[in-house]
């Protein structure tokens, strides 16, 4: 006994010096991992000194003595902050994620190498000016000064995955430019879901089911089915490849931005609001600082890897974006020449396939050898998932499908005019910078310190021929010289307002341009919702201020749910004497509320759920549960589900109906079939006692981590959540992902920033995004901007100001090696 007890003593004291040994380590790792903000640094690739003070918020204000060391500084911060989220970037733009991530990252490279995204960039810059060479050479010598020169431990991602960062280069920022059009930019998969839906549905059907922006017609086309029945194999490939892309543009992953004159301020001067949706991550993709050089005063979000304010002010100008989401990607099907896959049909005759062959690299696996074609159009992004697709078609031929893209192109210059962008004086410049702005197409609203305001869509636009019977809205026959684009629209051409009489302009992604207008941007412009919110409480304010433009950045009031929750409640089901107590008290409780998507409620759950179900019971059994997945998607079944319950005996008889069942279903059959759904499913997720249900809980915003957002022992401790109120259509919007199944109603899309500047004193201009000016989990900063970004409050970034936050916290001197 006394030997068991002494053994006892030994494995706890043992057990505690182990303890007291790991919490000393983390307590260590913890310090020693963050970067270096304060005293001075020698570094190779400077020019002259320069200063980096960082605020109570770890926002770095960077003042040089020229412009090149103002973005090398800014790739230096970039680096110390942001250092993982940079090498993130370079290996999704290059393709070369399966390096580190092993197998399960080997489809997402095979998609990336096969359109060449690296590749292009390579291209891009040889094309690019001196000038921006220069400056992309000078940022790229700012990472890889901050990689060279670390001396405590990397953050824990590169400890996890056993790799190192490696060098930037400037084709990296390039590359992943690129890679941000991409996010703005996915019409192909609508094209793809065009050519998926022929094989079970009639084109009539389809234009239903993919409904018009509202008050228009569906554009009228081809029989388009009659093409694509025979090439079913082939639109099974293009699924395949879907699932292999990155995501693209969805509903949700839109913006609002809004800027009034000052006549409509308490100023006089203008005022602008922005706050871009896209997919939230964690880190957040913005990054705030401020740069300060001769000809050279900005401040605003800067993205990890890119040399410029991609939002923000300078001293004279203030701008915001918003996606315009053009039609700029087409999907062309190619005839190969029979017997052959090394030739292709075109207008002119047979045409030999340019080639190439990419090696992929796979961790803990054997290399990847990739074929890649390309034809007149761009990549075959159909080899992605198969060399070959072979459809039935009457003469035995075999199809592939080709990628054109405006961003794919060597003399994209969009890099250079956000370069320019930054030292923009006043509108003539301003248009000036935004002459090169090619890729993606954004509204860009515009305000300056002399009182001006303006707004234009800068961007390349294909032109399409008269005769083009797709219109771009499904894949065309790459044969055919009609389906060509023809140039693009001129830049002066292009949707543009300065000083309009009533001092308003707003765009959330709505259609921005009237009937006659003699170009084709697109015919899938997000639903107006967010616009006439927006217009609405501009136009309820005579005199706005940043308070008065913050209250609209936090409204939760859903016209989405205004217009479908009357066509809900007039069915029988929300009458029914025969329904349990609570689900009655539910639905009383809906009848007395006004759609605003707060969080403490448990209202926007209950709606949300009922039509989430109901756009189940419509759609899903007339074109199949895999397909009806990829479907299910709020820009797909929003309208045409608000479309069937306002005409039950015009579309809603075809949609309504069950057709697995021998009886013929109504409208009301199917709410009421949604409403059990809904409690059902609500009951097993959340309890059986509504009252404890809550909108702020089930919709909580999630910031997701690359790689490890999904991994279920890592999730946990590098992703960032937070109860959060809207929904896809509020001004405050948070998009739900409905085909997640384990958790349909967290927000995962939403706004990554916001920022309102005050043209009479852009020093108080307003910013926040989603986490914190950190990519190190281990930091303070990693997520201290998450509950304020929450509750839509603001940080300030003007430097030597008292008011709180401001204050200068650190300030770290870089100097030239060498220099005594």
């Amino acid at each position: 006994m006394r030997w068991l007890k002494r053994l006892t003593w030994l494995v706890l004291t043992l057990a505690v010096l182990l303890l007291v040994c790991a919490f000393g380590a983390y307590v260590w790792y913890r310090q020693a991992s963050q970067p270096q903000t304060a005293g001075t640094l020698k570094l190779p690739g400077l020019r002259e000194s320069v200063s980096i003070v960082r605020d109570r918020h770890a926002v770095p204000h960077i003042k040089a003595a020229n412009a090149q060391d103002a973005y090398f500084a800014l790739g230096f911060v970039h680096a110390q902050d942001r250092l993982w989220q940079l090498q993130m970037n370079k290996r999704i733009a290059s393709g070369r994620l399966a390096e580190i991530l092993g197998p399960s990252a080997l489809d997402t490279d095979r998609f990336l190498r096969t359109l060449g995204v690296r590749r292009n960039a390579e291209a891009i810059l040889a094309q690019s000016s001196a000038e921006t060479r220069a400056m992309l050479q000078a940022y790229a010598d700012g990472v890889n000064a901050c990689i060279d020169g670390r001396k405590g431990p990397l953050p824990p991602e590169f400890l996890i995955l056993r790799t190192r960062p490696e060098h930037w280069e400037p084709a990296d920022t390039l590359a992943w430019q690129t890679m941000m059009a991409w996010d703005l930019g996915g019409n192909w998969t609508q094209e793809t879901l065009r050519m998926r839906l022929a094989q079970v549905l009639p084109v009539s059907r389809i234009n239903e089911l993919l409904a018009p922006y509202p008050g228009e017609r569906p554009l009228r086309t081809m029989d388009y089915g009659n093409l694509y029945r025979h090439l079913a194999p082939l639109a099974t490939a293009m699924a395949r490849v879907e699932q292999q892309a990155p995501a693209g543009y969805v509903e949700g992953m839109g913006s609002n931005n809004w800027v009034v004159s000052g006549a409509h301020t308490r100023s006089g001067k203008p005022l602008l609001a922005n706050d871009p949706h896209l997919g939230l991550q964690a880190p957040a993709l913005w990054y705030f600082a401020q740069m300060q050089a001769p000809g050279l005063d900005v401040t605003g979000a800067t993205l990890p890897g890119m040399p410029a304010v991609v939002l923000g002010h300078n001293q004279r100008i203030a701008w915001g974006f918003t996606n315009t989401a053009p039609d700029v990607q087409d999907l062309y099907i190619e005839r190969l020449q029979p017997g052959s896959t090394q030739r292709y049909q075109t207008p002119d005759g047979w045409a030999e396939f340019v080639t190439r062959t990419e090696t992929i690299h796979v961790k803990g696996a054997p290399d990847v050898t990739l074929n890649v074609r390309e034809t007149r159009h761009g990549p075959v992004i159909s080899d992605a998932a198969e060399p070959v697709a072979t459809a039935a078609a009457p003469l035995g031929a075999q199809y592939v499908v080709a990628f054109q893209w405006t961003a794919l192109r060597a003399d994209d210059r969009t890099v250079q005019a956000g370069l320019a962008l930054n030292r923009a004086t006043d509108w003539a410049s301003f248009l000036a910078a935004l002459r090169d702005f090619h890729s993606p197409q954004q509204n860009i609203v515009y305000a300056d310190v002399d009182g001006n305001i303006g707004f234009i869509a800068p961007g390349r636009v294909p032109l399409r021929r008269a005769d083009n019977d797709l219109k771009g809205l499904a894949p065309a026959p790459g044969w055919d010289a009609r389906y060509d684009w023809s140039g693009f629209i001129p830049f002066e051409q292009l949707p543009r307002s300065f000083n309009p009489p009533e001092g308003v302009i707003a765009t959330a992604n709505q259609k921005i341009v009237e009937d006659d207008y003699p170009y084709f941007l697109t015919s899938e412009w997000t639903v107006p919702y967010r616009y006439q919110r927006i217009r609405t409480l501009i136009d309820a304010t005579e005199r706005h201020t940043l308070d008065s433009f913050g209250a609209i950045q936090k409204d939760t009031l859903s016209l989405a749910v205004r217009d479908a929750l009357p066509l809900l409640l007039a069915s029988p089901i929300a009458s029914d004497p025969a329904l349990p107590e609570r689900e009655r008290a539910l639905i009383a409780s809906l009848r007395k509320w006004d759609g605003d998507m707060q969080p403490g409620l448990s209202e926007p759950l209950v709606a949300t759920a009922w039509l989430r179900e109901l756009s189940r019971v419509l759609f899903e059994d007339k074109v199949g549960d895999t397909l009806f997945n990829r479907l299910w998607e709020q820009r797909n079944v929003q309208q045409p589900m608000l479309n069937v319950l306002r005409n039950p005996r015009g579309q809603g008889t075809f949609w309504c109906d069950d057709s697995t069942t021998p009886a013929t279903e109504s409208c009301d059959d199917a709410v009421a079939k949604a409403w059990r759904l809904a409690i059902a499913d609500l009951d097993r997720r959340y309890g059986d006692k509504p009252e404890r249900w809550r909108w702020g809980q089930a919709h909580a915003a999630r910031s997701e981590h690359k790689p490890f957002g999904k991994q279920p022992y890592l999730s946990g401790l590098f992703n960032v959540k937070v109860p959060s109120g809207g929904d896809t259509y509020t001004v405050n919007v948070g998009r739900h992902n409905l085909r997640d199944e384990a958790a349909p109603f967290e927000s995962v899309h939403a706004a990554s920033l916001r920022a309102i500047y005050d043209l009479s004193d852009l020093a108080e201009s307003r910013f926040m995004d989603s986490t914190g000016q950190s990519g190190n989990v281990t930091s303070t900063h990693y997520r201290d901007w998450t509950d304020k970004w929450a509750a839509v409050q603001y940080i300030t970034m003007a430097p030597g100001r008292r008011a709180p936050g401001n204050e200068a916290f650190d300030t770290l001197v870089l100097q030239p090696a060498g220099r005594r």
